[in-house]
């Protein structure tokens, strides 16, 4: 399938449009609005919580339609300037923000499902890096050199087909992910159950069986508690400074763009703004950048290590997001993985007390307890490492009840479904160019598409 090739902006409805500006003292109410931060998490962006502003009749003109394409006009990173998502849909009408190009394109000559898929292919990439300008600690596209850039632009027809090919495979993705966030709800479930409320320790005292568990498990519980220095414990258990479980723990680095004499190993820098990524397998954003040896020996991701972020956050969302590291999540990269300089290496002193802290470490942020171990002095709010490292408890069971709980959790919380993921995401990327160029039919791929590239 083979094809011509045409100016972007040849294709379009209308012209190219930025967005609206809309300080936060002025949001709350109103219209939702795609922000930066929807269209780097949301390559697909449908019915999804956004900031509300208040909008005037006149700016009907700013709001979206299905089908719009959306570009990052800037980013911090090359890899995230013009960066595209697709808006699908909303519950409510909805409108963008000013760092965002909107293309409509002419339904009626192109499927924009079609070009949302070349942009994002590696392509597309090596299209949009050609007009990033980069300057002091930004990159960033325009909308006039955005219109001149070459698509291809085969007949209606083949683009309706191949968007709905890797549309099916994106729904499958989309599955997979899901799999994983309910299976890691599991292993919160559990964590919550056993060294929270302490059901187990209850239910023994009352006599009856503890719940989902067989004999053997729950004769490893104690049936009463006792009193510690730090309060109340399951009997035989104690509550332990969380710095005192860990064996190692050092920043991030941030390195520098290329190689130099003193940066000259290749490596990717996991931010804290990376983290949601990385939990659902999209690790497309994470920089590659170029640190020292020196820096990078007590800072290498390793298997069973935990990433806490220190800096960051915003008035509705505190810092200390944190990610467990799998031997199938660095796999994801082809080179070294280190904290970048907002987040902190948490090494635990064996695998077991790893899985232990890093249940404990999601629990307490979603009970906004991370609120209590933050402050904000710059207009940035920083994490009390320190202080929290001295003074959150954790609750510590016998070696056997860890092992148990160790050997049922880790796999739900592995990411079995990465590696597939990882598969299908591939698969999408390289499809389209091959379909374009002419190397594969669409008749050959339609029904397996896995096997063409096997």
């Amino acid at each position: 399938m083979s094809s011509e090739v045409a100016r972007f902006g040849d294709l379009f409805n209308e012209p190219q449009r930025n967005g609206l500006t809309r300080p936060k003292k002025v949001r709350g109410s109103g219209l939702p609005m795609v922000n930066m931060g929807e269209l780097f998490a949301y390559p697909r962006i449908r019915n999804i919580s956004m900031d509300l502003v208040p909008i005037d009749v006149k700016e009907h003109h700013y709001l979206l339609e299905a089908g719009d394409l959306l570009f990052a006009r800037q980013s911090l990173v090359l890899s995230g300037a013009g960066q595209c998502s697709i808006f699908l849909g909303n519950v409510a009408p909805t409108v963008f923000e000013s760092h965002l190009i909107r293309c409509r394109l002419n339904p009626i000559r192109s499927n924009p499902l079609f070009y949302f898929y070349f942009f994002r292919s590696p392509d597309g990439r090596r299209v949009i890096e050609a007009i990033v300008e980069q300057g002091a600690g930004a990159s960033g596209i325009r909308g006039s050199d955005l219109v001149n850039v070459q698509v291809p632009n085969p007949p209606k027809q083949i683009q309706d087909e191949v968007a709905g090919l890797l549309g099916s495979i994106d729904d499958r993705i989309t599955l997979l992910r899901e799999t994983n966030t309910t299976l890691e709800a599991i292993a919160q479930a559990l964590f919550k159950s056993w060294f929270v409320d302490f059901d187990p320790v209850h239910a023994k005292m009352q006599g009856r069986s503890p719940e989902g568990m067989d004999e053997a498990t729950a004769a490893l519980f104690p049936d009463s508690f006792e009193e510690s220095e730090l309060g109340a414990v399951p009997k035989g258990w104690k509550l332990v400074p969380f710095g005192q479980l860990l064996s190692h723990t050092i920043g991030g680095d941030w390195g520098s763009d290329v190689a130099d004499e003193k940066n000259d190993t290749r490596v990717a820098i996991i931010r804290g703004t990376d983290i949601p990524d990385l939990q659902t397998n999209a690790n497309s954003r994470v920089p590659v950048r170029y640190t020292s040896q020196k820096k990078l020996a007590g800072r290498k991701l390793e298997d069973g290590d935990l990433l806490l972020e220190v800096s960051g956050g915003s008035k509705d969302q505190p810092t200390g997001r944190s990610l467990f590291i799998s031997t199938a999540l660095l796999s994801q990269f082809e080179c070294p993985v280190e904290p970048a300089s907002f987040c902190r290496l948490l090494r635990p002193v064996n695998k077991e007390v790893g899985m232990l802290l890093a249940q404990h470490l999601t629990y307490i942020y979603a009970q906004g307890k991370t609120w209590e171990y933050q402050n904000q002095s710059t207009g940035i709010a920083n994490f009390q490492t320190t202080h929290f490292l001295e003074t959150e408890l954790v609750a510590c069971p016998s070696d056997d009840v860890l092992k148990v709980f160790t050997e049922t959790v880790q796999p739900l919380i592995a990411r079995a479904h990465l590696t597939q993921i990882q598969e299908l995401t591939s698969l999408r990327d390289t499809l389209l160019p091959r379909l374009i160029s002419g190397q594969l039919e669409l008749h050959e791929v339609q029904t397996h598409p896995e096997d063409v590239l096997a």
